[in-house]
């Protein structure tokens, strides 16, 4: 997902097995749990190759042949993409940048009949959880001044993925967007992100997504 010319290759070997390309699904991706202060730029810049930059060059790579088969492309953004969440700051600035991204993508795209989805689950049973670069049941560095609020956090974020979405409904979503007519812009995997997604796209000063996420921390 780091290097560009990995995604032209993975781009021909599909080619040269299928002979063209209907449909691409960026789904890869990575977490990071931190806050800056207590971070790299380093560390920002790794999240961002991966989530970001790795989305950006198989999507360059794909173009062409999803013109020539008036495909579909479909990227695996996240409820984080939509709300910024406390101590999610460099994966949320990579998924806000993705839909950013597609969303400008879209009606450009759109001109030569490729259809643009980006797809945002929330909490989902995967190996997502054991790449976030913290044991969610780890509390805070010592004499971290943000201890108590990392604490706080991890105890909910424990409980969300107690009860995430199965990634085979997941799945099933994001295979359901290859087959009918196309797809709308913006998709939810289940009705929890739904509801949980609305709060941003109904709140134009942002008050009631940081009231929301300080509760969090309490």
């Amino acid at each position: 997902m780091t290097e560009p010319q990995a995604a032209t290759d993975a781009v021909a070997r599909t080619i040269d097995r299928h002979g063209r390309l209907d449909a691409l699904i960026n789904n890869a991706g990575s977490g990071r749990l931190g806050t800056i202060e207590n971070e790299t730029v380093d560390d920002v810049r790794a999240v961002m190759e991966v989530n970001f930059f790795g989305v950006v060059a198989l999507t360059r790579a794909a173009l062409p042949l999803l013109r020539g088969s008036t495909g579909r492309l479909i990227t695996v953004s996240s409820v984080g993409g939509a709300i910024g969440q406390p101590f999610n700051e460099a994966y949320c600035a990579a998924k806000f940048a993705v839909e950013g991204f597609m969303e400008s993508l879209a009606p450009v795209a759109a001109t030569a009949g490729v259809s643009v989805t980006v797809v945002e689950p929330g909490a989902v049973t995967s190996s997502f959880v054991a790449n976030v670069g913290r044991d969610l049941n780890q509390s805070g560095l010592a004499n971290d001044p943000y201890a108590a609020a990392l604490e706080a956090y991890l105890a909910r974020a424990a409980s969300s993925f107690g009860s995430a979405q199965s990634a085979r409904s997941a799945g099933e979503i994001v295979a359901a967007l290859l087959d009918g007519d196309r797809p709308p812009f913006r998709v939810q995997t289940s009705e929890a992100a739904r509801r949980f997604v609305a709060v941003k796209l109904a709140d134009l000063d942002g008050g009631v997504v940081q009231r929301m996420t300080a509760t969090w921390l309490a």
